[in-house]
């Protein structure tokens, strides 16, 4: 196969055709006329040496061949509107783009400050944010979907480079009827007896209290999941359960909701999040200036 003989407007046209079943309406949208659109996809035939399509009096449909082209093509112009998307960037002024990934942990806690600083630091770099669960964030890295990732502790980190980025404790929050109210601290154990608000079992978080509980052999009674800090206050504040979640995130919601928050008495409620590329060394300049003021 010469790939030399493949053209970006042929492999347009395909996607068309076959996302339409039709050669004419594929070629209506390519603005091709439709002797010409025919001949584009019988070179392309011939150039990969294989039947792409089926022709019937309906239309046209896509062989096993043609459904395998189907799917390189939509990867190859989601990467051709990405590099678009870049270089507009550049021709605004931005040198370059980070995409950052991290836990609720994280962005609820210390990422808008952080964040706020660097862009009036560096205005030409953009930092896409992507919020996700900590093992997805590493497996994001991994695979190159994230330029560098924010996650929990206790999170498998498959060989990535990782550093402290910051630190936070847990606390148990109930509502101020609770029998559990009055007191300043308590133990997990003490806990476990009561029914829980949680997060997704995705989460670090979840993952952290049900390992925790098992250890008891009291296994949680969760009531209900929900996916943010915010929700999980909601519910407890409806009196669906009780939830433990980050001190700072919890701060606002356990004043705003009337709320009681107790201290928990394990040395467990201390987490640590990590900061975690896929290698220190083969960093771009503007994910190493984000690195290094995350860390600092």
């Amino acid at each position: 196969m010469n790939l030399h003989k493949l053209d970006l407007t042929s492999l347009s046209l395909f996607n068309l055709v076959a996302r339409t079943g039709s050669i004419s309406q594929g070629a209506e949208l390519a603005m091709l006329a439709v002797g010409a659109a025919s001949k584009r996809i019988t070179d392309l035939e011939n150039a990969f040496g294989v039947e792409l399509l089926t022709r019937h009096s309906r239309g046209v449909r896509l062989t096993a061949a043609g459904q395998t082209l189907f799917l390189h093509i939509q990867r190859l112009l989601g990467d051709i509107e990405l590099m678009g998307a870049d270089l507009s960037d550049h021709a605004k002024g931005l040198i370059g783009v980070v995409r950052l990934w991290a836990n609720t942990s994280a962005i609820t806690q210390f990422l808008p400050s952080g964040l706020a600083q660097f862009t009036q630091q560096q205005p030409q770099i953009r930092i896409e944010l992507n919020e996700a669960d900590s093992a997805e964030i590493v497996l994001a890295v991994l695979d190159g979907r994230a330029d560098m990732g924010i996650f929990a502790d206790r999170t498998p980190t498959m060989g990535l480079e990782v550093t402290r980025y910051s630190s936070d404790h847990l606390v148990l929050v109930v509502p101020r009827n609770h029998p559990l109210a009055r007191r300043k601290k308590v133990s997990f154990a003490q806990a476990v007896e009561y029914e829980f608000v949680s997060l997704t079992q995705t989460t670090s978080l979840a993952n952290r209290l049900e390992s925790e509980s098992a250890q008891l052999g009291k296994p949680l009674r969760i009531r209900i999941q929900v996916r943010s800090f915010d929700a999980m206050c909601q519910m407890v504040a409806a009196g669906l359960g009780i939830a433990i979640l980050p001190e700072l995130a919890a701060k606002p919601l356990v004043r705003s909701l009337a709320l009681c928050s107790i201290a928990l008495d394990e040395a467990w409620v201390h987490r640590e999040l990590l900061l975690g590329v896929r290698d220190l060394g083969a960093m771009s300049k503007p994910v190493r200036t984000l690195w290094d003021h995350l860390c600092g």
